[in-house]
């Protein structure tokens, strides 16, 4: 995954120039509101992957796992890693503590079906995790 979203550096770019070309005190506030970070092309996808995340963290607790806190490690990792605005940060953590709260409200022991969708969402978030890079670059 990158780091920073191509938008995100050619918004921070074109400010940039717009700054280099227009007096400072002339423009740089009106600039710098009307300048807004874009979500990546992969937004859809990283938010399906946190919640995701937060399902696992339930479910495979749940099914006896023991795996501590893997799951929101590893939600946090994805967090530090693709370094979101405030608002888009907000967004991934309401999406894992979503997928957590779905399940937690259906199941309270291990059954077939919590099993089941765990190995699920397992597969697909390894899809999904490896389709992001492989898709829109790294």
């Amino acid at each position: 995954m990158r780091p920073r979203s191509s938008p995100a550096l050619l918004a921070n770019l074109a400010l940039a120039l717009l700054m280099a070309v227009v007096p400072a005190r002339a423009q740089a506030p009106a600039v710098e509101q009307e300048v807004r970070e874009l979500p990546p092309a992969y937004e859809e996808e990283m938010l399906r992957l946190a919640e995701i995340l937060g399902s696992l963290h339930y479910l495979r607790e749940l099914c006896g796992a023991q795996e501590g806190q893997l799951w929101r490690e590893q939600m946090q990792e994805l967090l530090d890693k693709e370094e979101p605005t405030a608002e888009r940060r907000a967004r991934l953590i309401a999406r894992f503590n979503r997928g957590y709260r779905g399940y937690r409200e259906i199941h309270r022991e291990c059954t077939p079906a919590a099993a089941e969708a765990a190995n699920r969402y397992l597969r697909q978030g390894i899809r999904i995790a490896a389709e992001i890079p492989n898709r829109y670059g790294r």
